[in-house]
């Protein structure tokens, strides 16, 4: 049997985006048509609304979930159908819904279930019994009434089997009601707390504060559901779901209870569905609610987080010196060029147990002055802090012109043991691969980090914790939204950052960079199309975010889409300029270009305003990264040591990560400060997202530390520029 698909989704998203229809509907057209979300952002403004990327990835998500709630819905409505109970009413409620939870729960009574007590109850022929209990007749007696269902072939020999049978049928029914099922997990988020307590509490632990806590499930914020469900899937914790049980049997007592002889059964009925069947299920169905919501934002936040890190702004032109710090294996160096071509490799062994201080300083000198280094970029992990001792005492001792920065190595381990790392440098151990990544990583962030797994680079709060495949997807759509937004030098790039370009998949990558081999760098982005294996429909989503600097055509080092050539042209053209001044005479393009209207171009040449909006930016600023806007890292030339830090000195440091209850800070110590949520600034914040951003600079206040455990306390309230 065709079910009909009654659901309108461009509806139903249109209604929860406050989107028009139109917009909705046009834009599922362009997804259906194969169109990447970057190129749908960028250009085809028209057609959506100028939807950005942000709303069309949620877009895409609820479109997902609700076409897979279709497809189960279509699933059930055949299973039930098959049963014979299918009627017109229940068929109108599973098309309804909108929620997975609510189609599941419609489905549950006519699941195929193992043999219950009420199953086994059924067959015995008490199900009749049961409903007449349930209609609770005021003029019968429930034992005479029960009589008539003794039955010593079918094994019911007594008045209490059949009062007992009938029970177990009426709680079942009770625990299958899909509108209650929902009223009580409603009620359970409303009005129970969540409690743990430690299973070891005599030993020390990242969870001690769980050791004896309690809260209003209502209340709990997302981390600390996280939190929790990680101490107690490690057997730190034991977690419950605290329930006011006489408010809950009060709400099923309204359902199914009236006065009458058969009152006390459905009392009884209703008491044993709740502890039986419900109490338990509908624990692990809340749980598992609140569980996705605090992955959700887990998942956001690391999101959030990636981007800034990924967007930080690139340190070009610098001869820069990576350093990985270690202890017993020694410091790894690399010394890469402006262009992260890799120049020299060591390793030096400073620190305890070789404690070669004096010719670690003495490689370091060298190879800073043969290479001319301009920065030295020290990895944060183990020995970190020791080695940017050691580098601030050489800068000083020696007055040497360069600077150094702390930069965070998580995922470099990665990167190093990778195939990719492999491929790079085969002849190099992993930690000399890492000290050439710490070195890139601060050239171009983007460009490094591309090479690593997302969730490995450090900047999130319990993204270990989450669905893999979920989180995979969200951070694949961050990486594409940051190379994209960026654009890609066509000559330049590598596979790994080439596979994020809207369109290209990994395959096409590594064959763009076997054309680049074989047949030098590209003049024209047409040329894309005699890669292998990228076809017309290929060209058309990845041309407008490549660039070629260096190209034929100077229109290419812009955004601007092999589509809207013409219409660039007439527009310079329009401002008394042609492509190739585009070169030479930027600032006056620039100036030409701002004078202009775009209302008067869009009607001149019968084009819509927001591509004349794109193209008039894109020619204003050729080759411009959008990251070049953003503050610099904070470079150091001495090193801070926390025993000279003390409570209300003013410092400035660089916020390494946002989570849901503050913002971490390196302020040069060997740890990362905490600036709590209430320390943010003077008025409320929601989100600690609403103020800190990763990467931002800022000024703290000390307001506490904890020197045994090396802990700092900040705030940023009250702090003047």
């Amino acid at each position: 049997m065709t079910f009909p698909k009654v659901l309108d989704i461009p509806g139903v998203i249109a209604g929860e985006f406050g989107l028009k229809k139109s917009q909705v509907t046009e834009t599922i057209v362009l997804l259906d048509a194969g169109n990447t979300i970057p190129f749908i952002a960028r250009y085809r403004k028209e057609v959506t609304g100028e939807l950005d990327e942000n709303v069309l990835r949620s877009l895409v998500e609820r479109l997902e979930y609700l076409r897979n709630i279709e497809q189960r819905k279509t699933e059930v409505l055949r299973l039930i159908e098959e049963q014979g109970k299918l009627t017109d009413d229940l068929q109108a409620k599973i098309t309804a819904a909108t929620v997975l939870q609510e189609v599941e729960d419609l489905y549950r009574p006519y699941k195929q279930k193992r043999r219950t007590r009420a199953t086994i109850a059924k067959e015995k022929g008490l199900e009749p019994f049961a409903l007449w209990i349930l209609s609770q007749s005021l003029d019968k007696n429930p034992d005479r009434e029960a009589e008539k269902y003794l039955s010593p072939e079918l094994g019911v020999e007594s008045i209490e089997e059949v009062l007992a049978g009938a029970n177990d049928i009426i709680a079942e029914m009770i625990s299958d009601d899909a509108a209650l099922r929902k009223q009580l997990r409603a009620l359970m988020i409303r009005l129970a707390d969540i409690a743990a307590t430690g299973k070891k509490t005599e030993e020390r632990s990242p969870y001690e504060m769980y050791y004896d806590y309690r809260e209003p499930l209502r209340q709990i914020p997302p981390h600390r559901i996280l939190a929790l469900n990680r101490g107690e899937k490690e057997e730190v914790l034991g977690i419950k779901i605290e329930v006011p049980t006489a408010e809950m049997l009060k709400v099923i007592e309204q359902h199914y209870l009236k006065i009458g002889p058969c009152a006390v059964l459905v009392r009884k009925a209703i008491e044993d569905a709740y502890k039986r069947l419900l109490a338990a299920s509908l624990e692990r169905e809340v749980r598992g609610e609140l569980t996705s919501r605090a992955e959700e934002q887990a998942i956001r936040v690391f999101a959030v987080n990636l981007r800034q890190l990924l967007l930080q702004p690139p340190v070009r032109g610098k001869i820069v010196l990576g350093l990985d710090p270690g202890f017993r294996t020694g410091c790894k160096w690399a010394a890469v060029d402006d262009t992260g071509n890799l120049l020299e490799v060591g390793v030096i062994y400073p620190h305890l147990p070789q404690n070669k201080r004096i010719e670690a300083k003495e490689s370091l000198e060298k190879a800073i002055k043969v290479h001319k280094v301009n920065i030295i970029a020290i990895g944060n992990g183990t020995a970190s802090r020791e080695s940017e001792e050691l580098v601030a005492e050489l800068i000083n001792a020696k007055n040497l012109a360069v600077e150094y920065i702390i930069v965070s190595e998580a995922g470099a381990s990665v990167y190093s043991a990778s195939k990719l790392a492999g491929e790079e440098f085969p002849d190099f151990d992993l930690s000399l691969r890492s000290a050439v990544s710490i070195a890139r990583r601060l050239q171009d962030p983007l460009a490094e980090l591309v090479k690593i797994e997302p969730k490995s680079v450090g900047v999130g709060q319990y993204q270990h914790d989450v669905q893999p495949k979920r989180l995979e997807e969200s951070l694949y759509g961050v990486v594409e939204s940051c190379v994209n937004t960026v654009g890609v030098d066509l000559n330049t790039a590598s596979a790994s950052l080439l596979q994020y370009v809207a369109g290209i998949k990994p395959a096409i990558a590594k064959n763009i960079i076997a054309w680049r081999r074989q047949n030098g760098k590209f003049q024209q982005r047409r040329q894309l199309k005699k890669v292998s294996r990228l076809g017309e429909q290929t060209y058309i989503q990845c041309a407008g975010f490549i660039r070629l600097p260096e190209g034929e055509n100077p229109i290419e080092n812009t955004s601007v889409h092999p589509e809207s050539y013409e219409l660039a042209g007439k527009i310079l053209q329009k401002a008394g300029y042609k492509p190739e001044d585009l070169r030479t005479r930027t600032a006056e393009i620039q100036k030409a270009l701002s004078l202009l209207e775009p209302e008067q171009l869009a009607l001149e040449f019968a084009a819509g305003l927001p591509t004349i909006r794109d193209i008039l930016d894109s020619l204003q600023r050729p080759g411009r990264d959008p990251r070049e806007d953003l503050p610099k890292p904070v470079l150091r030339k001495d090193i801070t040591r926390l025993e000279e830090i003390s409570e209300g000195m003013i410092l400035e440091g660089t916020i390494r990560n946002v989570v849901d209850f503050g913002a971490f800070v390196d302020v040069g110590v060997k740890h990362d400060g905490l600036v709590h949520i209430s320390q943010l600034c003077q008025k409320f914040v929601k989100h600690p997202m609403e103020i800190a951003a990763v990467g931002d600079i800022v000024k703290v206040r000390v307001i506490g530390i904890d020197r045994g455990r090396e802990r700092l306390s900040l705030s940023m309230r009250d702090i003047l520029d």
